[in-house]
Protein backbone atom coordinates (compact mmCIF):
# COMPACT_ATOMS: atom_id res chain seq x y z
CA UNK A 1 0.00 0.00 0.00
CA UNK A 2 2.69 2.70 0.65
CA UNK A 3 4.68 1.82 -2.21
CA UNK A 4 1.23 2.98 -4.32
CA UNK A 5 0.56 5.91 -2.56
CA UNK A 6 4.95 6.62 -2.89
CA UNK A 7 3.80 6.57 -7.34
CA UNK A 8 1.04 8.29 -7.08
CA UNK A 9 3.14 10.97 -5.38
CA UNK A 10 6.04 11.18 -7.25
CA UNK A 11 4.31 10.91 -10.42
CA UNK A 12 1.83 14.30 -9.04
CA UNK A 13 5.10 15.78 -8.04
CA UNK A 14 6.64 15.43 -11.50
CA UNK A 15 3.21 16.49 -13.14
CA UNK A 16 3.35 19.81 -10.80
CA UNK A 17 6.80 20.45 -11.71
CA UNK A 18 5.79 20.03 -15.26
CA UNK A 19 3.14 22.10 -15.79
CA UNK A 20 5.00 25.18 -13.62
CA UNK A 21 8.15 24.50 -16.14
CA UNK A 22 5.38 24.98 -18.89
CA UNK A 23 3.72 27.64 -17.19
CA UNK A 24 6.63 29.78 -17.31
CA UNK A 25 8.11 29.25 -20.30
CA UNK A 26 4.73 30.20 -21.91
CA UNK A 27 5.43 33.52 -20.10
CA UNK A 28 8.85 33.80 -20.98
CA UNK A 29 8.91 33.01 -24.90
CA UNK A 30 5.29 34.35 -25.72
CA UNK A 31 4.74 35.89 -28.87
CA UNK A 32 2.77 38.73 -28.56
CA UNK A 33 0.80 39.07 -31.60
CA UNK A 34 -0.84 42.70 -33.06
CA UNK A 35 -4.45 42.30 -31.84
CA UNK A 36 -5.06 44.37 -35.23
CA UNK A 37 -3.79 41.10 -37.55
CA UNK A 38 -7.06 38.87 -36.07
CA UNK A 39 -9.38 42.03 -36.46
CA UNK A 40 -8.14 42.22 -39.94
CA UNK A 41 -8.16 38.51 -40.75
CA UNK A 42 -11.84 38.73 -39.62
CA UNK A 43 -12.98 40.67 -42.36
CA UNK A 44 -11.15 39.19 -45.28
CA UNK A 45 -12.85 35.88 -47.36
CA UNK A 46 -10.92 33.66 -45.89
CA UNK A 47 -10.52 31.77 -49.63
CA UNK A 48 -6.59 31.60 -48.74
CA UNK A 49 -6.32 31.47 -52.64
CA UNK A 50 -2.71 32.88 -52.73
CA UNK A 51 -3.84 36.18 -54.80
CA UNK A 52 -2.71 38.73 -52.93
CA UNK A 53 1.10 37.30 -52.70
CA UNK A 54 0.78 35.99 -49.29
CA UNK A 55 0.59 32.96 -47.36
CA UNK A 56 -3.32 32.89 -47.14
CA UNK A 57 -5.24 35.21 -45.36
CA UNK A 58 -3.22 35.33 -41.79
CA UNK A 59 -0.16 36.12 -43.82
CA UNK A 60 -1.53 39.11 -46.02
CA UNK A 61 -3.39 40.51 -42.68
CA UNK A 62 0.22 40.59 -40.90
CA UNK A 63 0.93 42.00 -44.34
CA UNK A 64 -1.32 44.19 -44.01
CA UNK A 65 -0.34 45.57 -40.21
CA UNK A 66 3.21 45.68 -41.22
CA UNK A 67 2.93 48.15 -43.95
CA UNK A 68 -0.17 50.26 -42.19
CA UNK A 69 3.31 50.39 -39.54
CA UNK A 70 5.44 51.93 -42.33
CA UNK A 71 3.02 54.16 -43.52
CA UNK A 72 1.12 53.27 -46.16
CA UNK A 73 -0.90 50.22 -47.32
CA UNK A 74 -1.53 51.49 -50.94
CA UNK A 75 0.16 48.52 -52.31
CA UNK A 76 -1.99 46.14 -50.67
CA UNK A 77 -5.12 44.29 -52.31
CA UNK A 78 -7.17 41.57 -51.70
CA UNK A 79 -8.30 40.52 -54.98
CA UNK A 80 -11.01 38.29 -53.56
CA UNK A 81 -13.02 41.12 -51.31
CA UNK A 82 -11.87 43.74 -53.77
CA UNK A 83 -12.19 47.07 -52.80
CA UNK A 84 -15.19 47.12 -49.94
CA UNK A 85 -12.90 44.70 -47.82
CA UNK A 86 -9.84 46.76 -48.40
CA UNK A 87 -11.62 49.48 -46.91
CA UNK A 88 -12.64 48.01 -44.25
CA UNK A 89 -9.08 47.28 -43.69
CA UNK A 90 -8.09 50.88 -44.08
CA UNK A 91 -10.57 51.47 -41.58
CA UNK A 92 -9.35 48.99 -38.91
CA UNK A 93 -5.98 49.88 -39.56
CA UNK A 94 -6.75 53.99 -39.58
CA UNK A 95 -5.58 54.81 -42.86
CA UNK A 96 -7.62 55.65 -46.23
CA UNK A 97 -7.63 52.58 -48.76
CA UNK A 98 -5.99 53.60 -52.79
CA UNK A 99 -8.62 52.85 -55.20
CA UNK A 100 -7.76 49.98 -57.24
CA UNK A 101 -9.03 49.24 -60.72
CA UNK A 102 -11.01 45.93 -61.15
CA UNK A 103 -8.85 43.29 -63.31
CA UNK A 104 -10.60 39.96 -64.37
CA UNK A 105 -8.62 37.19 -66.09
CA UNK A 106 -7.91 37.14 -69.90
CA UNK A 107 -7.19 34.25 -72.05
CA UNK A 108 -4.77 35.03 -74.38
CA UNK A 109 -5.54 32.26 -77.07
CA UNK A 110 -8.80 32.12 -79.92
CA UNK A 111 -7.16 28.84 -81.37
CA UNK A 112 -10.80 26.81 -81.96
CA UNK A 113 -10.70 23.44 -83.01
CA UNK A 114 -11.80 25.28 -86.49
CA UNK A 115 -8.88 27.49 -86.85
CA UNK A 116 -5.87 25.15 -85.43
CA UNK A 117 -5.00 22.12 -87.09
CA UNK A 118 -4.64 18.97 -85.40
CA UNK A 119 -1.35 16.74 -85.76
CA UNK A 120 -1.08 13.94 -83.09
CA UNK A 121 -3.72 12.62 -80.76
CA UNK A 122 -2.46 12.80 -76.92
CA UNK A 123 -3.46 9.59 -74.88
CA UNK A 124 -2.50 10.13 -71.62
CA UNK A 125 -3.02 11.85 -68.34
CA UNK A 126 -5.43 14.66 -68.74
CA UNK A 127 -2.74 17.95 -67.49
CA UNK A 128 -1.56 20.87 -69.32
CA UNK A 129 1.29 20.61 -67.32
CA UNK A 130 2.14 16.90 -68.13
CA UNK A 131 1.19 17.83 -72.21
CA UNK A 132 3.78 20.63 -72.12
CA UNK A 133 6.31 18.55 -70.39
CA UNK A 134 6.15 15.51 -72.89
CA UNK A 135 5.59 17.68 -76.28
CA UNK A 136 3.44 20.84 -78.04
CA UNK A 137 -0.08 19.09 -77.53
CA UNK A 138 -2.16 17.81 -79.93
CA UNK A 139 -2.44 20.70 -82.17
CA UNK A 140 0.39 22.41 -84.56
CA UNK A 141 0.41 25.59 -82.29
CA UNK A 142 3.38 25.57 -79.29
CA UNK A 143 1.81 28.18 -77.87
CA UNK A 144 -2.08 27.41 -77.61
CA UNK A 145 -4.74 26.54 -75.21
CA UNK A 146 -4.16 23.01 -74.52
CA UNK A 147 -7.75 22.15 -73.17
CA UNK A 148 -7.16 20.11 -70.46
CA UNK A 149 -8.18 22.33 -67.64
CA UNK A 150 -5.26 22.42 -65.23
CA UNK A 151 -7.41 26.66 -64.81
CA UNK A 152 -10.16 25.09 -64.58
CA UNK A 153 -9.54 22.99 -61.06
CA UNK A 154 -6.84 25.78 -60.20
CA UNK A 155 -10.13 28.48 -59.78
CA UNK A 156 -11.88 27.82 -56.41
CA UNK A 157 -14.56 29.78 -57.56
CA UNK A 158 -16.16 28.63 -60.57
CA UNK A 159 -14.88 31.33 -62.96
CA UNK A 160 -13.08 29.44 -65.86
CA UNK A 161 -13.89 26.64 -67.96
CA UNK A 162 -12.76 24.69 -70.78
CA UNK A 163 -15.62 24.79 -73.82
CA UNK A 164 -16.11 21.04 -74.80
CA UNK A 165 -16.98 22.53 -78.36
CA UNK A 166 -13.47 24.92 -78.85
CA UNK A 167 -11.10 23.47 -76.45
CA UNK A 168 -10.73 27.05 -75.66
CA UNK A 169 -10.55 27.96 -71.68
CA UNK A 170 -13.56 30.56 -70.99
CA UNK A 171 -13.72 33.19 -67.93
CA UNK A 172 -16.73 33.76 -66.26
CA UNK A 173 -16.51 37.32 -65.31
CA UNK A 174 -19.35 37.55 -63.00
CA UNK A 175 -17.42 34.90 -60.78
CA UNK A 176 -14.02 36.11 -62.09
CA UNK A 177 -11.91 37.71 -58.47
CA UNK A 178 -8.84 37.44 -59.79
CA UNK A 179 -6.93 35.83 -57.58
CA UNK A 180 -4.73 34.28 -59.87
CA UNK A 181 -4.68 31.08 -59.48
CA UNK A 182 -5.41 29.99 -63.16
CA UNK A 183 -2.36 32.27 -63.89
CA UNK A 184 -0.10 30.54 -62.08
CA UNK A 185 -1.89 27.24 -63.16
CA UNK A 186 -1.43 27.26 -67.08
CA UNK A 187 2.04 26.46 -67.92
CA UNK A 188 1.87 27.95 -71.32
CA UNK A 189 1.57 31.54 -69.39
CA UNK A 190 -1.37 32.32 -72.09
CA UNK A 191 -3.83 33.82 -69.02
CA UNK A 192 -3.25 37.37 -67.61
CA UNK A 193 -5.00 39.75 -65.82
CA UNK A 194 -6.27 42.87 -66.93
CA UNK A 195 -7.79 45.33 -66.22
CA UNK A 196 -11.85 45.04 -66.51
CA UNK A 197 -12.01 48.80 -68.08
CA UNK A 198 -15.20 51.03 -68.38
CA UNK A 199 -18.08 48.88 -68.58
CA UNK A 200 -16.05 45.75 -68.73
CA UNK A 201 -14.70 46.89 -72.18
CA UNK A 202 -11.24 46.32 -73.24
CA UNK A 203 -8.72 45.53 -75.65
CA UNK A 204 -6.42 41.91 -75.76
CA UNK A 205 -4.35 40.39 -78.28
CA UNK A 206 -6.11 36.72 -77.95
CA UNK A 207 -2.80 35.08 -79.74
CA UNK A 208 0.61 33.83 -77.49
CA UNK A 209 2.57 32.83 -80.47
CA UNK A 210 5.67 34.07 -81.10
CA UNK A 211 7.20 32.15 -83.81
CA UNK A 212 7.37 34.69 -87.29
CA UNK A 213 4.90 34.93 -89.84
CA UNK A 214 4.67 32.11 -92.11
CA UNK A 215 5.18 29.32 -89.29
CA UNK A 216 2.67 31.64 -87.26
CA UNK A 217 -0.18 30.76 -89.83
CA UNK A 218 0.23 27.67 -90.38
CA UNK A 219 -0.29 26.55 -87.15
CA UNK A 220 -3.61 28.86 -86.33
CA UNK A 221 -6.10 30.40 -88.60
CA UNK A 222 -6.19 33.11 -86.06
CA UNK A 223 -2.28 33.91 -84.93
CA UNK A 224 -0.62 37.08 -84.83
CA UNK A 225 1.78 37.33 -87.21
CA UNK A 226 3.81 40.21 -86.17
CA UNK A 227 3.24 42.58 -89.22
CA UNK A 228 2.99 45.75 -87.06
CA UNK A 229 -0.33 47.27 -88.82
CA UNK A 230 -1.44 47.81 -85.25
CA UNK A 231 1.50 49.34 -83.93
CA UNK A 232 1.16 51.81 -86.70
CA UNK A 233 -2.57 52.18 -86.37
CA UNK A 234 -2.05 53.16 -82.49
CA UNK A 235 1.02 55.49 -83.22
CA UNK A 236 -0.79 58.31 -81.68
CA UNK A 237 -0.86 56.71 -78.74
CA UNK A 238 1.74 54.12 -78.87
CA UNK A 239 -0.87 51.62 -76.38
CA UNK A 240 0.33 48.13 -78.86
CA UNK A 241 3.82 47.31 -78.80
CA UNK A 242 5.65 44.32 -81.16
CA UNK A 243 8.02 42.05 -79.60
CA UNK A 244 9.06 38.83 -80.37
CA UNK A 245 6.75 38.25 -83.34
CA UNK A 246 4.18 39.47 -81.10
CA UNK A 247 1.88 42.50 -80.15
CA UNK A 248 0.31 43.34 -76.65
CA UNK A 249 -1.66 46.15 -75.91
CA UNK A 250 -0.64 48.29 -72.65
CA UNK A 251 -4.30 48.55 -70.93
CA UNK A 252 -3.11 52.02 -69.40
CA UNK A 253 -2.97 53.38 -72.59
CA UNK A 254 -5.56 51.85 -74.71
CA UNK A 255 -8.29 54.20 -75.52
CA UNK A 256 -10.53 51.57 -76.85
CA UNK A 257 -11.06 53.04 -80.15
CA UNK A 258 -10.94 49.73 -81.87
CA UNK A 259 -8.86 50.87 -84.83
CA UNK A 260 -6.55 48.26 -84.08
CA UNK A 261 -8.94 45.09 -84.04
CA UNK A 262 -10.04 46.65 -87.80
CA UNK A 263 -6.32 46.83 -89.07
CA UNK A 264 -5.45 43.09 -87.99
CA UNK A 265 -5.52 41.45 -90.66
CA UNK A 266 -5.56 38.21 -88.84
CA UNK A 267 -8.37 39.48 -86.47
CA UNK A 268 -6.13 38.35 -83.81
CA UNK A 269 -7.70 41.30 -81.49
CA UNK A 270 -10.29 41.35 -79.94
CA UNK A 271 -13.01 43.63 -78.34
CA UNK A 272 -14.66 42.45 -74.98
CA UNK A 273 -18.08 43.67 -74.36
CA UNK A 274 -18.74 46.32 -76.49
CA UNK A 275 -21.79 46.76 -78.42
CA UNK A 276 -21.88 45.35 -82.08
CA UNK A 277 -20.53 47.78 -84.67
CA UNK A 278 -23.64 49.54 -87.10
CA UNK A 279 -23.63 48.25 -90.70
CA UNK A 280 -21.79 50.48 -92.47
CA UNK A 281 -24.36 52.50 -94.69
CA UNK A 282 -23.38 52.09 -98.54
CA UNK A 283 -23.91 55.36 -100.68
CA UNK A 284 -25.60 55.21 -103.83
CA UNK A 285 -24.02 55.67 -106.94
CA UNK A 286 -25.21 58.95 -108.61
CA UNK A 287 -27.16 57.86 -111.95
CA UNK A 288 -25.58 59.14 -115.42
CA UNK A 289 -27.96 61.89 -116.94
CA UNK A 290 -28.57 58.70 -119.57
CA UNK A 291 -29.82 56.44 -116.71
CA UNK A 292 -32.17 59.49 -115.44
CA UNK A 293 -33.70 60.14 -119.15
CA UNK A 294 -34.30 55.89 -119.19
CA UNK A 295 -35.59 55.92 -116.04
CA UNK A 296 -38.32 58.62 -117.03
CA UNK A 297 -39.23 56.22 -120.14
CA UNK A 298 -37.75 59.15 -122.90
CA UNK A 299 -34.57 58.07 -125.15
CA UNK A 300 -31.52 59.32 -124.67
CA UNK A 301 -30.41 61.14 -127.69
CA UNK A 302 -27.65 59.99 -129.86
CA UNK A 303 -24.09 61.36 -129.23
CA UNK A 304 -23.51 63.56 -132.04
CA UNK A 305 -21.23 62.79 -135.08
CA UNK A 306 -17.85 64.19 -135.44
CA UNK A 307 -17.51 66.86 -138.03
CA UNK A 308 -15.47 64.78 -140.68
CA UNK A 309 -12.75 67.16 -142.14
CA UNK A 310 -13.60 68.11 -146.19
CA UNK A 311 -11.12 67.20 -149.05
CA UNK A 312 -10.48 69.58 -151.36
Amino acid sequence: MNLILIAVAVLGLIGFVAALVLFLASHKFAVVEDPRIAQVAAVLPQANCGGCGFPGCAGFAAACVKSADAGSIDGMLCPVGGQPVMEQVAGILGMQAAVAAPRVAVVRCAGTCEVRPHGVTFDGAHSCRIQQMTGMGETLCAYGCLGEGDCERACQFGAIKVNPDTGIAEVDESKCTACGACVKACPRNIIELRPMGPKGRRMAVTCNNKDKGAVAMKACGVSCIGCGKCVKTCDKFEAITLENNLAWIDPEKCKLCRKCEEACPRGAIHAFNFPPRKPKEETPAQPTPAAEIQSKGQTAPAPAAEAQPQKD
